[in-house]
């Protein structure tokens, strides 16, 4: 359940994040965390604004007891021997990282970079930036393979955890995958 949530923050994350992986030089511009994303730009049931800062800050977890971790969703964002103990995200970018992100990270280190999620997960009518296909997963239910473009990713990562928190506590408010247009707006 963990190795999920930390897939759906990373997801959200990554998305709103501008350059490929890393740690910058001193030139490079720091890295600050967004207090709000907007997600799903094209989509048929309206854009989804996503709160980073509540995400980040306030007891957001599905324990409902801390905040989301940074990795939670940028999977990619950890040493490749510690993604590969999150199936069914075993990827690490770059594949020779050795930092984990935190925010104590990127308070240490505003130089930090973290990669933006359709650099791997990129809409399904265009090629991630970073991998020569999209990625992909065995579904849990099924034999059948999953390709994660980001509506796929972002949806299996935030409406999964947010399932997940109502299934372990029933009085949160998190909305869930049969209601869409609780995230979804128009306009």
């Amino acid at each position: 359940m963990r190795v999920f949530l930390a897939a759906c923050f990373l997801a959200l994350w990554l998305a709103f994040a501008s350059a490929p992986g890393g740690v910058g030089t001193a030139q490079a511009p720091p890295t600050k965390s967004p207090e709000t994303v907007v997600l799903g730009e094209k989509s048929a049931l309206g854009r989804v604004t996503f709160s980073h800062l509540n995400h980040t800050t306030k007891n957001y977890n599905v324990e409902g007891i801390a905040p989301i971790t940074c990795v939670e969703c940028h999977h990619v964002e950890q040493p490749a021997e510690e993604a590969r103990k999150l199936a069914p995200h075993q990827t690490a970018y770059p594949p020779d990282r050795t930092t984990t992100l935190t925010a104590e990270l990127l308070a240490k280190n505003p130089e930090t970079k973290v990669t933006a999620c359709r650099n791997c997960h990129a809409r399904k009518d265009e090629k991630p930036a970073l991998w020569p296909e999209f990625p992909r997963i065995k579904s849990e239910n099924s034999t059948a393979i999953i390709t994660l473009t980001n509506q796929q990713a972002f949806h299996r990562a935030c409406a999964g955890c947010h399932d997940q928190v109502v299934k372990m506590r029933p009085d949160a408010k998190a909305p869930t995958t049969a209601k869409c247009v609780a995230c979804h707006k128009k306009g």
